[in-house]
């Protein structure tokens, strides 16, 4: 078998996630990691007339819901998970060594803990020539993934076990493949670059944890490498544990008149607009969560609103409501209540009140002061001198990290205004947005940014 054109990786931009389909050729199909989400994946199994026979997990995911389950249910799959994963549904439970026959080629179960106690790294074996590793959450391209998700207490204790793991790998031949699930853009710890699949060969030249010289320098670069993370990973891995509920239908929004969703808003239901940054600062609803549908937008769901409270949503006309609600569904928010039909103009028409948010370039910030609400790492790269610094993950603690007439940046806007509204709504006035970020104003004023704390 030739694994280049026998192994589909589906990649998912916005969790930075990567799941696998393998041909079996055979008319059968490996799916690895899939999310609940399992649109890509059953399009690439359509084209090739592939029917899913497998689905295997490397471990309790966190940061999105198992399609493992879904597959099992509709196409009959065999899941394939960790015995010490303690899964209460029916599943294929394997220990360190077990192998699987797929027909033809195998499958061989390696504990490899570390990201999670019952961590799993699947072998793919022809005969006994190793074509390639799925990696889960262990090795990583540049990295290894976060030990800290069961608690900073545990974070020392499993960073060492992930030490153990890498060295576990490494044994394998260079030229074996790596397919990790975790890649840029996951909270799971994983590092910037394009590159989502390697080979243990050309990780041990260039990872700069095999470059560490002991366990305790190993432990101490990758605990030092880790920010924070959403909140919903808290949840998500017990879920995985007991089995996500099964979709019986697409999940979608239905249609809500502007008294709907005054209704839903006075019994406690969250607004979440999805529009883009620039159409919420020209007019939106009060109250309402800003957060433009892009490919982030299930993080930040889960990051700032609680599952259990129903979510209400604004679109513009050539947004797709479908995308929005499976991006919600695949980290397990399916308490949606609908989309306000006619979005802005609807609600314009029955005279609801609007409010703004000043757009300000970074040449017009003058004296103003200014909150970052970047990333711990974002901000100590390069940031304006003097800004203030808080995370917008951590905003929606108080709401009162600005004083009013502040300036909040991010990146590019999105985040920024993210955290606008939730400034707003907790009764921050005055508040501007900057269109860009630190390196706009940098070219703007011909300032020189700061970094460090």
């Amino acid at each position: 078998m030739g694994c280049d054109e026998h192994l589909i990786p589906l990649v998912d931009e916005g969790l930075g996630n990567s799941a696998y389909l393998v041909d079996l050729g055979d008319g059968r199909a490996l799916a690895v990691d899939p999310a609940r989400d399992l649109r890509a994946l059953r399009a690439a199994a359509a084209e090739r007339g592939l029917t899913v026979a497998f689905a295997a997990d490397t471990h309790l995911h966190a940061d999105f819901l198992t399609g493992a389950l879904q597959l099992a249910h509709d196409d009959g799959a065999t899941v394939l998970a960790s015995a010490a994963g303690h899964r209460t549904f029916s599943h294929t439970a394997l220990d360190d060594g077990d192998e699987v026959d797929l027909g033809g080629l195998t499958l061989r179960a390696l504990a490899t803990p570390g990201h999670t106690d019952e961590h799993l790294s699947f072998l793919l074996l022809d005969g006994t020539r190793e074509l390639g590793v799925f990696t889960g959450g262990s090795l990583i391209v540049g990295s290894a993934a976060r030990t800290d998700l069961l608690g900073a207490d545990r974070a020392e204790e499993l960073a060492r076990a992930q030490y153990r793991s890498l060295q576990r790998l490494s044994m394998l031949p260079d030229a074996t493949a790596v397919w990790p699930t975790h890649g840029a853009g996951s909270f799971c710890s994983a590092p910037s670059g394009a590159e989502r699949t390697t080979t243990v060969g050309a990780q041990k030249a260039a990872n700069d944890l095999f470059a560490a010289p002991d366990e305790d320098a190993f432990v101490a670069r990758l605990l030092g490498s880790l920010g924070s993370y959403p909140a919903y990973f808290e949840r998500l891995s017990e879920i995985n544990r007991r089995g996500p509920a099964l979709l019986t239908t697409a999940p979608g929004l239905d249609p809500l008149t502007p008294q709907q969703v005054r209704a839903l808003l006075a019994d406690g239901a969250h607004l979440v607009d999805a529009r883009s940054a620039a159409a919420f600062a020209a007019g939106h609803i009060p109250g309402a969560l800003s957060n433009p549908l892009r490919p982030a937008f299930a993080t930040w769901i889960g990051w700032l609103l609680p599952p259990d409270v129903p979510l209400v949503f604004l679109l513009e006309p050539d947004q797709d409501g479908a995308d929005l609600a499976w991006q919600a569904a695949k980290i397990g928010y399916d308490r949606l209540a609908g989309q306000l039909d006619g979005g802005m103009d609807a609600w314009r028409a029955d005279g609801g009140s609007i409010d703004t948010i000043e757009l300000v370039t970074a040449d017009r910030i003058g004296t103003r002061p200014v909150l970052d609400v970047r990333q711990d790492a974002e901000f100590t790269a390069g940031h304006i001198p003097g800004a203030a610094h808080r995370e917008l993950g951590d905003l929606g603690a108080d709401g009162q990290a600005a004083a009013d007439g502040a300036v909040v940046m991010c990146g590019h806007g999105e985040r920024a205004m993210t955290a606008a509204s939730i400034l707003a709504r907790h009764g921050t006035r005055d508040l501007a947005v900057l269109v860009g970020g630190a390196a706009d104003w940098a070219k703007a004023t011909g300032g020189r940014l700061a970094d460090g704390s």
